[in-house]
């Protein structure tokens, strides 16, 4: 039995999901509004849900790909034995969660939230070529047109504005100086590309596309600002071995067998910019016809 963690209305969960069912292959797929009760039948543990039910030791291989695995806690009127009983149910969730992860997996709930920072350090450990980035509180050391700004976080969507450019955080060039201190803000040196690399990694392989974003005014400096009318040119491509090998040490360092990461391609230097360990691939896949659904449902 395979068990997928994802979210309602999740494209990507559902086209993967379709090559399973073509296999054969039985799957639970669990939302993020589920809650499970923790139950022992048969002396097994079995998790009851509001749509599913599964014994833990049926699951085979598990795909974290959104989400997570949510629990039901019981209450107690009794203060005291609300309070031991509540460290049992946390100590029985955290058994289920960790056994999950010791299955074969697709990345790792636990490891779902990767620190940019502490990415770029071991990038340029490890050898890869990063822009120069600093910290800051204020726009003093910034070099006005060729410094980009950028969240530390990941992608921030303001739920209100949602829709809008503005309701995204783009990486975006400063083009003014601030005349008051803010909150630290993640800068970086910007670079002039000949194109941008999107590269999809699982489990030691590598699927790469050039997107030619630098030539339209809307996805010059952030290819995510999609120009519907007029699209970028993307197309397969390999990057160089040496390169590929170096990803395949930076993804065992944090833990992760999956995910996308993106470069700048300028000269002979291709500059890391950073990884999503959840990994947009379905752009990617059907780009360049590498059939990543079925990859990862094969490898599930």
């Amino acid at each position: 039995m395979i068990l997928i963690l994802s979210q309602n209305n999740e494209i990507t969960t559902t086209e993967v999901i379709k090559y399973l069912i073509q296999m054969n292959k039985k799957f639970i797929r669990v939302h993020e509004d589920e809650l499970f009760e923790i139950k022992i039948r048969d002396k097994k543990i079995f998790l009851e849900g509001t749509h599913n039910v599964f014994f833990l030791d049926d699951i085979k291989s598990v795909w974290y790909r959104r989400g997570g695995l949510k629990f039901k806690r019981l209450k107690y009127t009794n203060r005291s034995i609300h309070l031991n009983m509540s460290e049992t149910q946390h100590w029985l969730e955290d058994y289920v969660k960790k056994t999950l992860e010791s299955k074969k997996n697709i990345n790792k709930e636990s490891n779902s939230d990767v620190n940019k920072l502490i990415i770029l350090n071991k990038a340029k450990d490890i050898g890869f070529d990063v822009p120069e980035y600093f910290l800051s509180e204020n726009t003093d050391d910034v070099e006005i047109e060729k410094t980009i700004i950028k969240t530390i976080n990941g992608n921030v969507m303001l739920e209100e504005i949602k829709k809008s450019f503005s309701g995204f955080m783009y990486t975006s060039v400063v083009k003014e100086r601030e005349n008051r201190d803010f909150f630290i803000t993640f800068f970086q040196k910007k670079i002039e590309k000949d194109f941008e690399v999107r590269t999809f990694y699982l489990n030691g392989l590598c699927w790469s596309m050039a997107i030619f974003s630098q030539n339209d005014a809307q996805t010059k400096t952030d290819f995510r600002k999609y120009n519907e009318i007029k699209p970028n040119r993307n197309v397969p491509y390999r990057l160089p071995a040496e390169l590929e090998k170096k990803i395949h040490l930076l993804m065992q360092y944090l833990d992760l067998n999956s995910g996308s990461v993106d470069f700048i391609k300028k000269g002979e230097k291709y500059y890391f910019l950073e990884i999503n360990p959840i990994g947009q691939f379905m752009g990617l896949s059907h780009t360049c016809n590498y059939f990543l659904e079925q990859k990862i449902a094969e490898f599930l």
